[in-house]
């Protein structure tokens, strides 16, 4: 594909890896789409980035972006991204994970990222469940909902992961759906300068397993219920406890200056 004035174009393997293996309807494009503007804004030129993945639907993103890219081990993606961060401080590292990838098989290495403060943007596609291997339960899937390994419902409570973040010690969180996109847009900036361990939660949809099992049948629908039940952050705080129940808080939810991983360690370097 020749490049076009789009930035897009400048970026995919378009001649290598597509076509792509999401379901139509899948909004982790539309992240994709997002991220790649941002990257295109930023000062950086693409050598200056690393976009490294775990394992599901999501972190198949870096095989299609020509970047210096890892696509590592399942819930293992941090754990690189910090190799390469501390071995090479002057590259901006990008991490794309899912929700199952992040706090479940990942969790431990995800708190321990943000308690350290180690120099990542950490992008998290919350799709609500484990889409590449089956539609089964994910620490994110609401309490109550059916789905391949919860046949009968769900008896977990979801992990509230930009809160688990904050409490880690991350310096920046934030979180937009794939509606929001200029909301998005900001989030992925503001990630991508922040000197420090950075999350934005990306809620996405899942047509082929979440819509099924919430009972919403197409991408629209499920856009629909994004744009619906999500909330800002200053609305949020004049709701009650009831009224917040079930809604996506979006927008910045914790920006504080802490110090840094790498610096630190540089000093103890020396």
């Amino acid at each position: 594909m020749a490049e076009t004035g789009h930035p897009i174009h400048k970026y995919l393997r378009s001649s290598k890896k597509f076509p792509h293996i999401w379901c139509a309807g899948c909004g982790i494009g539309i992240f994709m789409n997002a991220l790649i503007r941002a990257i295109d804004r930023s000062p950086y030129t693409r050598d200056d980035f690393v976009l490294v993945s775990g394992i599901g639907c999501s972190s198949r993103l870096p095989v299609y972006v020509d970047f210096n890219t890892l696509h590592s081990t399942h819930g293992r993606a941090l754990t690189f991204a910090t190799g390469i961060k501390l071995a090479n401080p002057r590259l901006k590292i990008i991490t794309i994970m899912g929700d199952g990838d992040a706090v479940s098989i990942g969790g431990n290495h995800f708190i321990h990222a943000a308690r350290r403060n180690v120099e990542i943007a950490a992008f998290i596609v919350n799709n609500q469940i484990y889409g590449m291997t089956g539609g089964q339960c994910s620490p994110a899937t609401p309490y109550g909902v059916k789905t391949t390994s919860t046949p009968y419902g769900n008896i977990e409570q979801d992990f509230d992961i930009c809160r688990l973040a904050e409490a880690a010690g991350a310096s920046f969180v934030g979180r937009s759906t794939v509606y929001h996109t200029r909301l998005l847009d900001k989030l992925i900036d503001r990630a991508i300068e922040k000197k420090g361990f950075s999350v934005v939660e990306v809620i996405s949809q899942c047509v082929t397993y979440a819509g099924r099992w919430l009972g919403l049948s197409s991408a629209v629908d499920m856009m629909k219920w994004q744009k619906e039940n999500s909330v800002t952050v200053d609305k949020a705080k004049e709701l009650s406890e009831e009224e917040r129940k079930g809604k996506i808080v979006i927008g910045i939810l914790a920006d504080v200056e802490r110090p840094n991983y790498h610096e630190e360690y540089a000093k103890l370097i020396k």
